[in-house]
This record gives structure tokens, sequence and C-alpha cells, in this order.
């Protein structure tokens, strides 16, 4: 059996058994593999790690060119955009980007989106084997954190003539490695950073929103109920600033996707989608900040969040039945008011 950590020739690392010996090359022997499975590797054994991910470890690939990267660990802060700091052991990630303004908006209503994502992530994951106190071939496998954000949209945005424009902003790699025992199990994660705006080309906004929370997606292994999602998230937002002028509606999302796999097979996609929602009837400018409205109408500013991704193991990694098509996780969605009334002028 070969487990290694990353290494020249297997970046996500390799989990192998060797099957034939062809013979000696310069500098090694030659042998011939096939995939192995951690229950072959690990027997009776239990294994279990919440491995919190170095954030200096991250390979990050900047995809717009106003993305400003931070991070920082015990003993070694660096500073973010501006001269602000991280706590230990986060990640943040800083965004301006300017998006497609309606046709008829005026200069003085460009549209654009302002934030930082700040993502402290750690992979789980457990196996149990026979001789364990766990459910004999129980196994799990996921990502959680604590997630903090803010982020800003000021202006009207095209309308939207099909899906929501979705923008991603960065893509981040690690391989974090739980050691069990002697054996490296390599959990490779990536994260896509993006935002997301749809609106109907009407409203004209100026909102700022605050999040912070925490939240967790995986998938869990039973002998009796074979593979089940898990997903929860518990967030709590603060409405900095809340404007809507003119009738229509717009939501903007700063999220994150993060994919989590074993030795290079990917086993769980999960996406974590904060988001803003604004909208408005009738006809008038009012502020939640005080100021005298215009006209009549309503308006309402809402802060969510939603959850949502797959079970999609593509090799019977930990030994257990191989999935023949994909397991959502479940819709996990919230909303809450931030800023709204009915004003009569």
């Amino acid at each position: 059996m070969i487990a290694s950590a990353p290494a020249p020739g297997a970046p996500h690392g390799l989990l192998a058994k060797v099957t034939k010996v062809i013979g000696e090359r310069d500098g090694g022997t030659e042998v011939q593999t096939e995939p192995a499975t951690l229950n072959a590797l690990l027997g009776d054994d239990t294994a279990k790690g919440d491995v919190p991910v170095d954030p200096s470890s991250f390979a990050v690939d900047k995809l717009l060119p106003d993305v400003q990267v931070s991070w920082s660990k015990t003993g070694d802060v660096h500073a973010g955009p501006k001269g602000a700091t991280v706590p230990l052991g986060s990640l943040r990630l800083d965004v301006s980007a300017e998006v497609p303004a309606a046709k008829d908006a005026p200069v003085s209503a460009t549209a654009s989106v302002h934030g930082f994502v700040q993502v402290a992530p750690q992979v789980d994951f457990a196996y149990g084997g026979a001789g364990s106190d766990a459910p004999p071939g129980s196994a799990y496998l996921g990502v959680s954190g604590d997630w903090t954000s803010g982020w800003s949209v000021k202006g009207r945005a095209a309308a939207s003539t099909g899906a929501p424009l979705r923008i991603p902003f960065a893509k981040l790699h690690a391989d974090p490695v739980l050691q069990v025992g002697p054996v490296p199990v390599v959990v490779n994660l990536d994260l896509t950073c993006y935002f997301q705006i749809s609106a109907d080309g009407h409203v004209t906004v100026d909102v700022e929103q605050s999040l912070k929370g925490d939240f967790k997606a995986g998938g869990t292994f039973g002998l009796k109920k074979g593979w089940t999602p898990v997903s929860s998230s518990d967030m709590t937002s603060t409405p900095v600033r809340a404007s809507v002028s003119t009738a229509g509606s717009v939501r903007t999302t700063l999220g994150a996707e993060a994919t989590v796999g074993l030795y290079g097979s990917v086993g769980v996609t999960a996406d974590l989608a904060p988001y803003l929602r604004g909208e408005a009837s009738g006809t008038f400018t009012t502020a939640s900040d005080g100021s005298a409205p215009k006209a009549d109408g309503t308006w309402g500013v809402y802060g969510g969040v939603d959850l949502s991704g797959t079970l999609r193991f593509q090799l019977s990694i930990f030994g257990t039945p191989v999935i023949q098509r994909s397991i959502p996780l479940g819709a996990l969605h919230r909303e809450w008011n931030l800023a709204g009334g009915k004003l009569s002028s």
C-alpha cells in the first residue's frame, strides 16, 4: 500500500495498492498500481480529525484585477488593504468591481460592488473501523468554518435576461494532511469566491451589510442508511446603510463554492451564498438614515443565506459503495429583514 502526502507527480496525494513489481529503474523501483481504499489501509483502526487550514497554505488565483489578499497565522500577521488586519488563522479577500449598469441609468447611478470575504476553513474527516468505538464502516467528509463578510452595492444594475450574473473573483486551493498514525490522509480543498447580481434594471440602491457566522457541509456514511448529507449555517447580519429608490428589485450575493475530496477524488461540493435583496414599489426616494421621503411607496432591504450542494463520490475511497448519482445536500435557506417600511408624503 502507498499513502503519500502531496509530492511531485502526485500533487493531490496518492493512495494506491501495488499489484506488480516491474523492475528496478534509475532512482527507484517501477511498480504497477491500482486505486486503494482507506479501509484496506486503516483496517480496524479509527481516524478522526478537524484540521484548520493554514491560510498561508492556500494557492490563490486572482480572477479580477482589483482583488487584494491578506492572511494571518500565529506569530506572522499580515496586513490587508488599507492596513486592516485579520484575526489569527483567517484568510481575507477584498474585491471591488463595476457591474453592468442599466442602459437608461444616469452617470450617477453607475453600478458597483465592493466588499470582502474573511474565512477560516477547516476540513473534517472521520473513519470508523471494526475495532473502533465509532460505528463500523462509518465515515464522514466535509468542510466547515467561520465566515465574516461585508459588502456594499450601489447604483442601478442592468436587467437580468436569464440566470443571474455570476462573476468569480478568486480561486483558492489547499491540500491539508491529516496524520493518522503513520498514514497521511490528504484532503483536497478548493474554494471559488464570487459575487452574483440579478436585477430588473429599474431600482437604484445604496445598501451595505456586515455578516458573521459559521457553516458546515459534508456527507456521512453508515451501513444502514448509506451516504446522507450534512449542512448547517448560523449567520447574523447588520445593515450599515440601506436605501432604495424607484420601484423594482435587486439581489446581490457574495459567496464561495467549496469542493472537498480525498487524494484527488472529489466528494462534496457546497455553495455558501449570503445575499442582500432590495425591493420597492411605488414612486419615491427614501433611506434608512432618516432623510425625508419625497414620494409614496413601500420598500424593504433583506439579508439572507443559501447553502446548497451535492455529494458526488466517484470512487469508493472509504471502501463504501460507490455513489452512482449525485445526492443533493438539501437546500438551506434563511432570510431576515434589515430595513424598510411604508411611507406617505
